[in-house]
Order: structure tokens, then C-alpha cells, then sequence
């Protein structure tokens, strides 16, 4: 079994814009929350098309000026120009950013033409030419493999070509098969990938919300996993209490087996990751 016990082990949180500033506040409670755990970063997503850049950029500066943590935005290239990037990317060095996540997007319904850039690597690529080393570069990465890639060894080509344009390291999309993880670190390592890949990990409480997310981006639900959700029916205190304790055990193997990391869905809540925090024994400890 590979494992990348020679990256620094780093945590960090994902959370979405919120849509009104009720959502605004919670969110501000939760990443308060989870400042506490001093992960390495929080990132922020990006709708398809850009559709929440405002919010986005609202989001992260907020973080970034106000929590003591590194702030990442994301960044879709789908329906985007390259003068548009550059006004981006500007505006983030502006304002002290350097960190982002940089991600192809999905193409939005109807949408035909995906504009200058086609891939995450062309995106890579084009920041590291405009800001040389200014930002350090999060790229995802697919164990299970991308819902759009002909076969396994094209997705690890499309992967390599993200780390060969100036990646610093990766996400996962989140999995709950530690083993398909090593497998997928295994195969990048005999492509000579050795950035840090970091995996992604989604806390269960709400099964008919997780299977729909999962149906649509590819992520596998073991079948004794949605057996055992779909038992607790609308118990949702036995879902949350069995994804604890699911997720929990996955972490736990990952991190002793060398992962370099975690990268938290969070969903914007914080007790779910904070659970799995302290079960984990990681420090510091939730206050």
C-alpha cells in the first residue's frame, strides 16, 4: 500500500456562499467554530458559470480578514474569458489572497460552448503564466474517477496534466472506500505524481441529500452503507450517530495509512466535523 507520509499532514474546510445574509450569519458561526480547530485553509465554492462569484468573494474576504485562516476561493473556468481570469485574479491579489483551488467547473444546462478554457490544466496553466508562484494551486482529484471520463487511465492522464501545468497539490472528490484512495495514490505515483492529494471527506447526516449529491457527481455509497442508511428510514438521529461513527473509522485509516491530510465538506455546519474531530483525537481540541 503507497501512502504520502512524506507531505506535511494539513487540514482544511470547504463551505458554499451563503444565498441571504441569515445564511451569511450561520456561516460566520460556523467557520467562527472551526477557526478554533486552526486548520491550514477554508475554501470557498464557486457556482457553475460564476453564478455566485459576488458572494464568493463577499465570503472569502470575510474569512480572510476576520478568522486567522488562510481563505481559498474556488475557481471555475467554464463560460469564462481570459480577461475575465485576469480581472479575477487581480482582485484576489489585491486583496492579499494566495490560495485558490483551481477547477474546470461544470457546464451549466444548454450550455454548448465552454468559452477560453476547456480544462482545469488550461486554467492552471494561465495563472501560474499571469502570477508566476504568487498563489499555491488546489486541484481536484477523482479516486473513483470523474462521471465524465471515458476510462481510468484518461482520468489520470487529465490529473497529470493539472500537476504538470503547476499544481501544488489536490482534493479528492469525497469517497467512503479508503481502499479506492490508496489505489488512486498508487496509480499517480507510477505516473511519477507526487504532489500532496488530499482526501476529501463528507460527513454523513442527511442520506436522501448525500445519495442525490452522489448519484450526480460519481461518488460511490458502498451498498452496506445505503442499506444500513435506508433502514434508519426518517431516524435521522440514527443516521447522523452511524455516519459519525462511519466516517469517523474511514478518517482514522487514511490518516494512520500516511494520508497527507483531510479536506472537510462541511456543508456549513460545524458539529458534524467537530464529532469527527474529536473522535479522531486530533489537536487542538474544539473549545
Amino acid at each position: 500500500m503507497k501512502t504520502q507520509k512524506q507531505h506535511e499532514r494539513t487540514f482544511s474546510f470547504e463551505f458554499f456562499p451563503p444565498k441571504n445574509d441569515e445564511g451569511a450569519k450561520k456561516l460566520k458561526d460556523t467557520w467562527t467554530e472551526l477557526a478554533k480547530l486552526e486548520p491550514r485553509f477554508f475554501s470557498v465554492t464557486y457556482g457553475a458559470g460564476g453564478s455566485t462569484q459576488a458572494r464568493t468573494l463577499e465570503t472569502v474576504l470575510d474569512i480572510h480578514k476576520n478568522s486567522g485562516v488562510d481563505a481559498a476561493p474556488h475557481l471555475s473556468c467554464i463560460d469564462s474569458t481570459a480577461e475575465q481570469m485576469r480581472g479575477i485574479l487581480q482582485l484576489y491579489k489585491d486583496n492579499g489572497l494566495r490560495h485558490i483551488v483551481a477547477l474546470r467547473g461544470d457546464l451549466p444546462s444548454g450550455m454548448r460552448d465552454p468559452g477560453e478554457f476547456r480544462y482545469a490544466n488550461e486554467l492552471v496553466e494561465f495563472i501560474r503564466k499571469e502570477t508566476g508562484d504568487h498563489f499555491t494551486l488546489e486541484v481536484a482529484a477523482y479516486p473513483e474517477f470523474h462521471p465524465q471520463a471515458p476510462n481510468a487511465l484518461k482520468d489520470l492522464q487529465n490529473f497529470k496534466r493539472k500537476v504538470d501545468a503547476g499544481a501544488d497539490s489536490a482534493i479528492t472528490q469525497y469517497f467512503y472506500s479508503a481502499e479506492a484512495y490508496f489505489r488512486f495514490v498508487e496509480d499517480c505515483e507510477k505516473l511519477d505524481i507526487n504532489i500532496p492529494i488530499v482526501p476529501g471527506i463528507m460527513p454523513i447526516t442527511n442520506y436522501k441529500q448525500l445519495a442525490r449529491f452522489s448519484d450526480a457527481c460519481g461518488a460511490e455509497i458502498p451498498r452496506w452503507i445505503r442499506k444500513r442508511l435506508e433502514a434508519f428510514g426518517e431516524d435521522t438521529a440514527s443516521i447522523k450517530a452511524f455516519g459519525e461513527e462511519v466516517v469517523t473509522e474511514m478518517c482514522d485509516q487514511l490518516l494512520k495509512a500516511g494520508a497527507p491530510g483531510l479536506h472537510f465538506y462541511t456543508m456549513n455546519q460545524a458539529g458534524p466535523i467537530k464529532a469527527i474531530w474529536k473522535n479522531l483525537g486530533l489537536k487542538p481540541e474544539p473549545r
